[in-house]
């Protein structure tokens, strides 16, 4: 995979909250790193990866372009004010956070001019999120499919995608899960409690592991340290064709975002 399987996210965490939370996650082995402009936490998370004396090298950050900033001449100056915030030269990967149909910019613009920040040199990777099938073809005739390293898209066994993950896995293009955990709503599930109880294993790491058996990569959040540690044990957990047979029927396209003006017509 071009991006990391399993990164730590950083929606919705702030200030003192977030630099604890990259720091702890950095100490425990995470080594991706998600943020993104809107989230207002960039300069925090520069600060938790500077303070944390992991080398530059060893570390794969990722952040999102708002909508604010797509239009060819304010794309690339946001990104190296990202880099600023971020204490970095370069990031590894730069998504467009959504696609944001009728916002003045179309696809193409905003799509050359993320080529153009990674032939300057200032983003490894470029990336899409949120994006429905038929935008991501116009996103490959854009820029070329071997440019897109990946789709982050809204997962979780409440809400599986067949159709658009299936057609990004034709297209070879990696798929990121983001609220994998639907806000929380899945850890009262009976369902993934018993298989969690079968393999001795949290709920969350249940939902964490379906993920990656089926090859997506997962960028999970948390404030709390034991939380953070928890998470990562997923990567050791096998659920075996029982398990994801009865995880496969949770679903019922339980979407939790989907905000109006910025969202496509999903799949």
């Amino acid at each position: 995979m071009s991006v990391p399987s399993f990164g730590v996210g950083t929606f919705r965490l702030t200030g003192q909250t977030v630099i604890d939370s990259v720091r702890s996650a950095l100490e425990l082995g995470y080594r991706a790193v998600d943020t993104a402009q809107i989230y207002g936490n960039e300069a925090d998370v520069g600060q938790a990866i500077a303070e944390s004396g992991v080398e530059r090298a060893e570390l794969f950050v990722t952040t999102k372009i708002w909508t604010d900033n797509y239009a060819r001449n304010t794309l690339v100056p946001s990104l190296r004010e990202s880099l600023t915030k971020l204490r970095t030269d370069y990031v590894d990967l730069t998504l467009i956070h959504w696609p944001a149909p009728g916002n003045g910019v179309e696809l193409v613009e905003y799509m050359t001019a993320l080529a153009e920040a990674k032939a300057l040199g200032l983003t490894r990777q470029i990336g899409i999120s949120n994006f429905n099938i038929e935008l991501t073809r116009q996103a490959i005739a854009a820029v070329g499919k071997d440019e897109i390293a990946t789709n982050q898209i809204e997962l979780s066994p409440y809400l599986q995608s067949h159709t658009l993950t299936a057609f990004l896995k034709e297209q070879r293009i990696t798929v990121t899960s983001y609220m994998t955990l639907a806000y929380g709503k899945i850890l009262k599930d009976p369902v993934l409690a018993q298989i969690a109880d079968k393999h001795q294993a949290t709920v969350a790491q249940v939902a964490l592991a379906w993920a990656l058996q089926l090859g997506y990569a997962v960028i999970p959040s948390s404030t709390r340290r034991e939380n953070l540690a928890s998470n990562l044990l997923a990567r050791d957990l096998r659920l075996d064709a029982d398990d994801m047979t009865r995880i496969a029927l949770l679903e019922r396209n339980g979407r939790e975002v989907s905000p109006e003006g910025l969202a496509p017509v999903w799949d």
